[in-house]
């Protein structure tokens, strides 16, 4: 009884914090918005929309949450490819480049992006417009404009949803995406729809949401205003002979075609390198053992779009795909070692103590990471690719998980 009656108690000490703590979110939630009311005056909105949209805004502890939640394990790019480009949506993507043939054509001649890399955008983004998020986009930006994490970025994004409503492009009901923000056929941020969408139909609204020339030709105009080089491609997969010298490859490591050609780089199919003055970078996202791609000016157009460079190589590997080419010739091995955030930290951490400098210790394998482990690989005498592979792992005493 005496144990009943504590844990009782101890429950009913939980609710009353959880109350609290819920009170305390909610009147600190009203006092920014207060602030932020302030912020859109001063930013010219209208009186109508400052107060009486803000007014209405919600804080969703859920996106508080799936803002803050970091993946418990990296994804090998072979996953991350698989479940992006599918077979199933490779055979949709070209279905709709037939159905929007003429529309996809007078994009392409206005903003020289071609139809394969915009249905590309639009198949990753939303699956063609099966889901665009269903999250009120004031109440995810409000939410997330108070919350210390990322408050500048998102009280600028609610800035410009507020501007464009009270333009009139769109009422504030109609403003529904992702928890981050992000609206429409290609998931635009407000500062991106406020700057580049286009009334592409002729109907007097810029509708990202019911309008496919619409969302299609904001996506082109966007990536034209990013330097998107009409008539060029994003790159292509590669082959490399055995004795290459992976240290060459990795980001931001520029080299003229024929310098990689001299290298021994081929096609994926065996043949030469088109374009001897052209510059490219070559990346190997599963390491030595997977896929090789060279990838020109175009590909750092779609990392502007999204960071992530497996989801600019996958955008890449889509278009490719929409355009009639089959898969990869090499494929991603499925072996590779899947990482916690712990597990890449102590990665670092033993790169910085070994005297490679990863960088700071963050649990994200980014480009100070893969330039750690290349350096590490060449001073052990392993192919320094800058992929930490079960061999780099082991030597550095790091713990994998099993798949």
């Amino acid at each position: 009884m005496r144990n009943s009656a504590g844990l009782a108690l101890i429950g009913a000490a939980f609710a009353v914090l959880a109350v609290a703590t819920a009170s305390a979110d909610t009147a600190s939630f009203e006092r920014c918005v207060a602030s932020l009311q302030q912020q859109a005056r001063a930013q010219g909105i209208s009186e109508r929309v400052a107060a009486d949209v803000l007014d209405d805004a919600t804080r969703l502890e859920r996106v508080v949450e799936l803002d803050r939640a970091q993946p418990e394990f990296t994804q090998p790019f072979g996953d991350y490819l698989e479940r992006r480009v599918t077979e199933e949506r490779v055979e949709r993507g070209r279905a709709l480049m037939r159905e929007h043939e003429q529309l996809l054509a007078r994009i392409y001649r206005d903003y020289g992006v071609a139809p394969r890399y915009l249905v590309a955008f639009w198949g990753l983004e939303t699956n063609f417009g099966t889901y665009f998020g269903e999250i009120g986009v004031i109440d995810s930006l409000a939410t997330l404009a108070c919350d210390d994490r990322r408050s500048a970025f998102f009280s600028e994004q609610l800035m410009d949803a507020l501007a464009i409503i009270d333009r009139g492009s769109l009422e504030p009901d109609a403003m529904e995406g992702s928890w981050a923000g992000a609206m429409g056929h290609v998931q635009f941020m407000p500062s991106v729809f406020k700057q580049y969408a286009v009334d592409y139909d002729g109907d007097g609204k810029r509708d990202l949401w019911n309008s496919v020339p619409d969302a299609l030709a904001s996506a082109a105009r966007f990536l034209q205003a990013m330097g998107w080089e009409r008539g060029w491609r994003w790159g292509r997969e590669v082959s490399l002979p055995s004795d290459f010298p992976y240290a060459k490859a990795g980001r931001d490591r520029p080299r003229p075609l024929a310098e990689w050609q001299a290298l021994g780089v081929r096609t994926a199919y065996d043949r030469p390198l088109e374009g001897s003055d052209v510059e490219a970078d070559l990346l190997l996202p599963s390491g030595h053992r997977g896929p090789a791609f060279l990838v020109y000016d175009n590909f750092d157009v779609i990392m502007d779009w999204n960071p992530s460079l497996f989801y600019a190589l996958s955008v890449g590997h889509m278009a490719d795909r929409l355009s009639g080419v089959s898969g990869l010739v090499q494929q991603p091995p499925d072996d590779v070692p899947r990482l916690s955030r712990d597990q890449v930290e102590a990665l670092q951490q033993r790169l910085n103590e070994e005297g490679f400098e990863a960088g700071p210790v963050d649990g994200m394998p980014g480009p100070s990471t893969r330039a750690a482990i290349q350096r590490f690989q060449k001073s052990r005498g392993m192919i320094a690719d800058g992929f930490p592979s079960r061999a780099v792992l082991d030597e550095l005493a790091v713990q994998v998980a099993e798949r």
